[in-house]
């Protein structure tokens, strides 16, 4: 990857999740008449987005041909049962950690969010050491636990905090730090199996992205049932969806499976 590439792809992200960030974060504290959008529902609604872009990138891959598709996606996926079952475990961890991120953004800052999600990159170094035998250098290292002194600073608290101006709706500061940290855990054991499952097969990423996005549909679908079945029977699937709710469903489709890029920021670090 030249040098030129991989900083285009690094601000690509950057822009991709701040404003993903930024947009979640509002969407989930608007005060608007009615009941607020279910997040369980815009994670299944991503994941199927991301589904379909996958489908499309295939296709494309196929030069555009059906029957080639057919016969891809049942050589690949139909056929390789045990194949696909692999994908089953960071799936679910995957369909966890995206609706934390929103429990985590409905009582955090988009500041502190950002910051203390950056704890991923140390979740990811740590298990690509065990996982992946990967070799970290000493400024690697150093930069690494820099990295944790900046959270640590973050999350310290001050003087302002202690009065009732800074308030944080739907719930408190420490839900959401618990579920960032979580979601970091979740995110980097996550990212390096999916890492090592590629490396293991001759399957296109693409491939395993379907996989990913079937079982993150399926797992996706048992929690809107299991956690807010109660509140989607009185107001339906779409409750509370507007065009701010679809920019941040979209913005999770920009990449058609985002959840590698959880690693990515350390993937570039560490060449």
């Amino acid at each position: 990857m030249s040098a030129n590439l991989k900083y285009l792809s690094l601000g690509i992200l950057v822009f991709q999740t701040t404003s993903l960030v930024l947009t979640m974060r509002y969407s989930r504290t608007l005060k608007e008449e009615g009941p607020r959008y279910l997040s369980s529902t815009a994670v299944v609604i991503a994941e199927l987005l991301k589904i379909l872009a996958c489908v499309l990138l295939v296709y494309k891959d196929s030069k555009c041909n059906l029957r080639a598709l057919n016969r891809v996606l049942r050589d690949e996926i139909l056929n390789k049962p045990m194949e696909t079952l692999k994908l089953a475990i960071p799936s679910g961890i995957y369909t966890l950690q995206n609706n934390l991120l929103y429990v985590a953004l409905s009582n955090l800052d988009a500041a502190t969010y950002q910051v203390t999600y950056q704890l991923k990159i140390l979740t990811t170094a740590l298990f690509s050491v065990s996982m992946l035998s990967k070799k970290l250098g000493v400024y690697q290292w150093l930069s690494l636990v820099i990295l944790m002194t900046g959270v640590a600073f973050v999350q310290w608290p001050s003087d302002s905090q202690a009065t009732p101006a800074k308030e944080h709706s739907a719930g408190s500061q420490f839900v959401g730090l618990i579920a960032v940290l979580i979601a970091c855990f979740s995110s980097g054991f996550a990212g390096v199996y999916f890492e090592k499952i590629l490396k293991e097969t001759k399957q296109s990423v693409w491939i395993r992205n379907i996989q990913l996005g079937f079982f993150g549909s399926i797992f996706g679908l048992m929690g809107v049932y299991i956690y807010d079945g109660e509140q989607l029977s009185k107001n339906g699937f779409f409750q509370g969806y507007n065009k701010l709710t679809w920019v941040v469903v979209v913005l999770q489709c920009v990449f058609p499976r985002s959840h590698p890029c959880n690693s990515s920021y350390f993937s570039i670090w560490l060449r």
